[in-house]
């Protein structure tokens, strides 16, 4: 009978060199890369390992050079599109460098991104690319940092953890999609975000970065119109289809009501899209809609929703490059490519790199009320 391949010896260096004719420790340096090996050596020890099915030991060999060549992905919600094409694009990256990546989805949990970041380091990953969990705390980060490992976050900033950050500047778009709903009328615009309400809170900026800078592009749209900002209508706590149903309808229903929603993104977009046809609301007629990211579904739609539209992939690929120049050649990096800023190397807050959003204009916007007279 067949021995299961499941309980078979795997082969050891020993075998390779055996194999090959030459002492273990050379086998062992043709195999991890490094000292000094001829190439008619190089080339009878990986022919010997072919041969034999032979597949180095990633753990020993991450002792014995420092390096594992893997990288963590720390994301905080792998269902939401956005994040899923930077994962794409952090892996090409990656993989075209010859590194692998170990992903690890949180769940946007401060308590869970903190045990991911210590269970990657603990695996010895080369460098992290973290999405940072809205959490007043980063302390997990600033460990990470402090052993030399390379930190990239991505999509927000923190200016208590001495990484690199690669984003979107979207208050320019967010101003320009604003604008245009002021301009049709609507001035009681209702933004939905799933971020917690317990961080409705003036350091919102530490906490979520991208929600204070779309929150910032509104209102200058607002001052710019001179118009007063509708803060009753910032609802925090779309994290379920509930809960943005419920959010909607308070929107909607007040004494107030808002005549138009914003979505934070392409998964509460569609959440606020399934409660409004539940409403049987007339959109763009009675209600206008935009949304932030511009998902495939957006321009399929009746009507074809406006949307903000983010440069994601690349904003993946540049953290990974980042990352990456920083593994290969410690030190370098922080003043990698044009739109780095930042104050002088090693000293206050991080870098941040940038890539420009911009408004996808399409018919989900009808006129407001004041429009409609």
């Amino acid at each position: 009978m067949t021995e299961p391949a499941s309980r078979r010896r795997e082969p050891t260096t020993a075998d390779v060199a055996r194999r090959a004719g030459v002492a273990k420790a050379t086998a062992a340096r043709a195999l991890g890369g490094y000292g000094s090996v001829s190439p008619e050596v190089r080339d009878r020890v990986t022919a010997a390992a072919r041969a034999l099915g032979y597949r180095p030991n990633e753990l020993a060999r991450s002792m014995g050079t420092g390096r594992s060549r893997t990288i963590g992905l720390v994301v905080g919600d792998i269902e939401n599109s956005y994040f899923g094409l930077a994962t794409r694009a952090i892996s090409e990256v990656a993989h075209a460098a010859g590194y692998e990546v170990v992903l690890v989805n949180t769940a946007e949990r401060h308590a869970d991104e903190a045990d991911a970041v210590r269970l990657l380091l603990d695996k010895r990953v080369d460098g992290l690319v973290v999405v940072p969990a809205a959490s007043f705390e980063a302390a997990h980060l600033r460990a990470a940092c402090a052993t030399g490992r390379p930190v990239v976050l991505l999509d927000r900033r923190r200016e208590d953890v001495p990484a690199l950050s690669v984003g979107v500047d979207v208050v320019p778009a967010v101003r320009e999609l604003t604008g245009a709903l002021l301009a049709a009328g609507h001035t009681r615009v209702a933004y939905l975000t799933s971020l917690e309400p317990e961080f409705d809170h003036p350091d919102l900026e530490l906490v979520s970065s991208p929600i204070a800078d779309r929150l910032r592009g509104m209102r200058l749209a607002f001052a710019d119109a001179g118009v007063p900002f509708p803060a009753d209508l910032t609802l925090f706590g779309a994290h379920s289809p509930a809960a943005t149903a419920a959010l909607v309808d308070r929107a909607l229903d007040g004494p107030d009501p808002a005549t138009a929603v914003v979505s934070s993104d392409a998964v509460i977009a569609l959440d606020v899209l399934t409660r409004l046809r539940e409403r049987g609301e007339d959109l763009p007629g009675r209600v206008s809609f935009a949304s932030f990211d511009d998902a495939p579904w957006a321009p399929l739609v009746d009507p074809a929703v406006t949307a903000v539209r983010q440069p994601i992939e690349q904003v993946g690929a540049e953290c990974a490059r980042l990352l990456l120049e920083q593994v290969q050649h410690p030190g370098t990096g922080r003043d990698s490519g044009p739109g780095a800023s930042g104050d002088g190397e090693g000293a206050g807050p991080a870098r941040v790199r940038s890539f420009p959003a911009h408004v996808v204009h399409r018919a989900s916007i009808g006129p407001g009320p004041r429009a409609r007279r």
